[in-house]
């Protein structure tokens, strides 16, 4: 119900020889629906390309160019490698956000980022970066991103006098990569602003019946991963624990507070869906017992739940030990 920007799905210049380029997407496309389900922002396109891709279907992107032509491409994703889920599944495919050139002038620092902590404000145009000159956004973000944990000078110009700073970008993953972010976002014209985002909000009652589905895509969504790693076509690395729960949840909470309850529902959802697996001494492990009496007629022995409850607390333990090294590795990674 709250209402919040949100990106446009509109495409920039697909990665050469990607899926997105052979398919024939062009710079300024915006996709208007997804296998004939209408879609209105960036978000959306992104949840529905990583389900199809780590099902491995093809889809259909419904494409209206900058003239207003319509026009159908299909992205074929039968070869994409499931493995690495943590990284942007759009990226992967060559899919792009379309960013208009912006000059490198910051329009909002998040606090307690480096770049707070350098002392830049909205307003202040980065002339340059260790000396060599920057003359737009996307070349502030290129070095900053090569320069994780590494201090570099900033030449600004703040109301016409020029001074220099020293910004020592944070290190973040990017899948298994590993960049640098300073916390800032550009200064972005009216016009340009009305072309990119949309304003996206809900009544009462579309409010909760999208939550309702929303919820549901992530369960399912959350499950068929899980199945995924027990068949061997995911990675077990992706397993986190509390360490890496709390470093997201920081840094959706320098987000700002509608970030961080997004945060804590999908954690909410995902421990839902973990509790309701039929594993004994979880909820779900109850509820198999309970359907194994109303099929036999008569409750399970007690042996028989003893037993169920070692092989559940020996799961139980073995997924937490993956956690834990799993966050224990990203640490000394990262």
């Amino acid at each position: 119900m709250y209402v919040l920007p949100e990106a446009r799905p509109v495409l920039g210049a697909p990665l050469e020889n990607s899926v997105a380029a052979q398919a024939g997407l062009r710079t300024g496309d915006t996709v208007r629906a997804v296998d004939g389900e209408a879609i209105t922002t960036w978000q959306e396109l992104r949840w529905r390309v990583l389900q199809s891709a780590l099902q491995r279907h093809s889809i259909r992107l419904e494409l209206q160019d900058e003239r207003g032509h319509l026009r159908d491409a299909t992205l074929d994703l039968r070869s994409f490698n499931a493995d690495d889920v943590e990284s942007d599944a759009l990226q992967r495919v060559g899919l792009r956000l379309y960013r208009p050139m912006l000059d490198p002038i910051i329009g909002t620092v998040v606090r307690g980022s480096p770049a707070e902590r350098a002392g830049l404000q909205p307003g202040d145009r980065v002339i340059a970066a260790d000396g060599k000159p920057v003359d737009n956004w996307d070349a502030l973000v290129a070095v900053v991103q090569a320069r994780p944990e590494t201090p570099m000078r900033l030449t600004i110009e703040r109301d016409g006098i020029r001074s220099s700073v020293e910004v020592t970008p944070a290190a973040a993953n990017d899948g298994q990569k590993r960049i640098g972010r300073m916390g800032a976002a550009p200064q972005v014209p009216a016009a340009h602003a009305e072309r990119m985002t949309i304003r996206v909000q809900h009544g009462l009652g579309e409010a909760l019946w999208k939550g309702l589905a929303k919820t549901g895509d992530i369960a399912v969504f959350s499950l068929k991963m899980l199945g995924k790693m027990l068949m061997g076509e995911v990675s077990w690395r992706h397993l986190s624990g509390p360490v890496t729960i709390a470093d997201f949840a920081g840094q959706s909470a320098q987000m700002g507070w509608i970030s961080y309850v997004t945060f804590l529902a999908l954690i909410s959802i995902s421990l839902g869906v973990l509790n309701l697996l039929p594993i004994p001494l979880l909820d779900g492990g109850h509820l198999m017992y309970y359907a194994l009496e109303l099929i036999k007629g008569k409750p399970v022995s007690e042996r028989a739940m003893e037993l169920g409850q070692r092989v559940g607390l020996a799961l139980l333990l073995v997924m937490m030990a993956f956690a834990f090294y799993n966050d224990v590795n990203r640490l000394l990674s990262g």
